[in-house]
């Protein structure tokens, strides 16, 4: 059981965030609030039966009200009010840097002209309370041509995006699918990650890091069923960007006791904590901070371990991961906890 010691470091210690679908932090209120503001007719009466909706039994029902969700983003002011919510309420659980994923593909596809979306994104980067920088995401159950048109519209932003990712359904879509999108990414000089080992099985982390190159690995929790791929993942670094909440609401794990957190940092693995898809599956950031914390049981070493890990595994300058860090060393130095 977690005390109100351990609660209090978790929460306020610095953090950052590697693993958020900005698109699903997009809370039931400002759900109906644009539907209201853009004239979009919902399927659902009420937040509360919007909420009530959220019951998945597995990523592809998450993602069925997810997209449905995504219809009501019409306007670059959408855009931008969605993406600032998420950075004032993650500011609030002491994150100081995110690195956001945005899903294009789920907008161009409703007709949403890509320059409103990214710029209303950008802007709310620009203007938010913490340091934040944009991953565009490939949706893995569309074709890779889909992928490679998708960044050709992307090339006149190029500067606005950091990297690349690799999302939505795993089963049936390994990364090789994707082999050519990210070389030419690559090419470019766009930082790498996909998901990997959620619901997919350990070889697709492998192929994510033979094929397409990836620097990062997002969730990957299922690394441990190979021995060998984690003793790779911990002699190269590899990091992995673990959802605790998400993995339980979508059924990786059957309950958070279950959940092998402990055992990837026990494995020397670079794990980090994120939300995933904050109002769909529980929680911010402290929220899956404390959960994790109150079922396994973790250490206030841990904690220090995983706010670190969280700003060495990020894409900032050696410079900024040093001062992060920095402020990391003088939280923990400062409370004791160590």
């Amino acid at each position: 059981m977690l005390n109100d010691q351990m609660r209090n470091i978790v929460q306020q210690m610095p953090k950052a965030e590697l693993h958020i679908h900005i698109e699903g932090s997009l809370e039931p209120e400002l759900i109906f609030a644009l539907a209201q503001r853009n004239g979009v007719s919902l399927a659902y009466a009420s937040v509360e039966e919007l909420r009530a909706a959220y019951a998945f039994s597995d990523l592809q029902s998450f993602l069925d009200i997810y997209y449905a969700g995504a219809s009501v983003l019409l306007k670059e002011q959408d855009f931008y009010d969605m993406t600032m919510a998420y950075l004032v309420r993650s500011h609030a659980d002491n994150v100081r840097h995110a690195e956001i994923f945005f899903d294009p593909q789920t907008h161009t596809a409703r007709g949403v002209p890509f320059d409103i979306m990214i710029n209303g994104i950008w802007r709310a980067c620009q203007d938010g309370p913490i340091s934040a920088t944009l991953i565009m995401c490939f949706l893995r159950h569309l074709s890779e041509d889909d992928a490679i048109a998708t960044l050709e519209e992307a090339l006149p932003f190029r500067d606005k995006i950091i990297g690349v990712g690799l999302d939505s359904s795993e089963r049936g879509h390994p990364p090789e699918k994707f082999a050519r999108v990210f070389e030419r990414c690559r090419q470019l000089g766009l930082r790498l990650v996909a998901h990997a080992g959620e619901e997919g099985p350990p070889a697709y982390i492998e192929t994510a890091l033979d094929v397409l190159n990836v620097e990062r690995i997002d969730h990957g929790v299922r690394c441990l069923e190979d021995a060998e791929l984690t003793a790779r993942l911990a002699r190269e670094q590899i990091a992995l960007t673990v959802c605790p909440l998400s993995n339980v609401k979508l059924r990786v794990f059957g309950e958070m006791e279950e959940h092998n957190l402990l055992t990837l940092l026990d494995a020397g693995l670079v794990a980090t904590v994120n939300s995933d898809d904050p109002a769909y599956f529980g929680g911010y950031m402290n929220d899956n901070f404390v959960a994790v914390f109150d079922a396994l049981p973790l250490t206030a070493a841990h904690a220090r371990q995983l706010a670190r890990n969280s700003f060495t595994a990020s894409f900032l300058a050696p410079e900024a991961k040093r001062a992060f860090l920095a402020q990391v060393d003088q939280y923990f130095a400062t409370t004791g906890a160590i």
